[in-house]
């Protein structure tokens, strides 16, 4: 994922303004306002680094080195440096939560995503794994950039990216037919059409009414099996891309992953992720 240095660095000190509020009292009487240090970001246990290029970014942007000895998508070990930094302790330590919350969070996603990927590889399965739109409010950039890291989709970024016809949709559409045809009429065709659905009738019927991703929502693995029977048996099968979503968890990964679904979409990879343990330290005082 890109954005322009600029746009990243607007949302990484606006992130910083709000931790840092009128000013870091306790380094303020502290910390004399002339002392540098040297400092390294430590991780204290096993996992794969993201946010790399934001620490990086966030350290020149407020005139602080920070030398990475990995790169986004490594894997770090338990107590290995993950990044050096150097400059002005004032800025380094009213920065320094800001930089550590970001960089766990990246890479405890990052972390659980891989993770989970690998699992459904050695199982040599093809299904992806993707997240949802289930991010935190203002980190919806990062958390998605850490899921691609971590080898899982980002799945939709904004509502303007496709068009998913969800269950309140229906409703007010009338039918699930009806939603697929007022947005097939008109939305650009630069646009897919997903449709949410709950049952394998459900499913067949949108496949055959021009959606071309199904979201087979709560589904349990046996009826995914009886949906894609259904869809060969209807020669609808392999012509629209099925995803599985809601109640997939790591303990039944492998069990979605082997019904024939083309994805696995989990919010438990942003919403409930654990933020890789990493600290910053103090290593010299100039």
């Amino acid at each position: 994922m890109f954005v322009p240095r600029k746009i990243l660095e607007r949302k990484l000190m606006e992130i910083l303004a709000e931790d840092v509020g009128q000013g870091d009292a306790t380094t303020a009487v502290v910390v004399p306002a002339e002392t540098s240090v040297e400092a390294e970001i430590i991780a204290k246990e096993q996992g794969v680094v993201a946010g790399i290029e934001e620490t990086k970014i966030l350290a020149e942007s407020l005139g602080f080195c920070a030398d990475a000895k990995l790169s986004d998508g490594d894997v770090v070990k338990n107590k290995q440096v993950v990044a050096k930094l150097d400059g002005n302790a004032r800025v380094i330590l009213t920065a320094e939560r800001t930089m550590l919350n970001l960089l766990s969070r990246m890479s405890g996603i990052a972390t659980t995503t891989r993770n989970l990927a690998e699992r459904i590889k050695r199982a040599h399965l093809t299904t992806s794994i993707a997240a949802t739109r289930k991010t935190a409010p203002g980190l919806l950039y990062f958390d998605k950039k850490a899921v691609q890291i971590g080898g899982g989709d980002p799945h939709r970024m904004h509502l303007d990216d496709l068009v998913l016809i969800k269950d309140n949709h229906i409703r007010i559409a009338g039918s699930a037919e009806t939603a697929i045809k007022k947005a097939r009429a008109g939305v650009s065709f630069t646009k897919k059409i997903e449709i949410e659905v709950t049952n394998p009738e459900e499913a067949m019927r949108a496949a055959e009414g021009g959606a071309e991703i199904v979201m087979l929502d709560n589904f349990s693995p046996r009826l995914i099996r009886q949906t894609v029977e259904l869809m060969k048996k209807k020669g609808q099968f392999g012509k629209v891309l099925l995803e599985a979503s809601g109640g997939i968890t790591a303990d039944n990964l492998l069990e979605y992953a082997s019904t024939g679904v083309d994805i696995l979409s989990l919010g438990e990879i942003t919403h409930s992720c654990r933020s890789l343990n990493l600290s910053l330290e103090i290593t010299k005082v100039k």
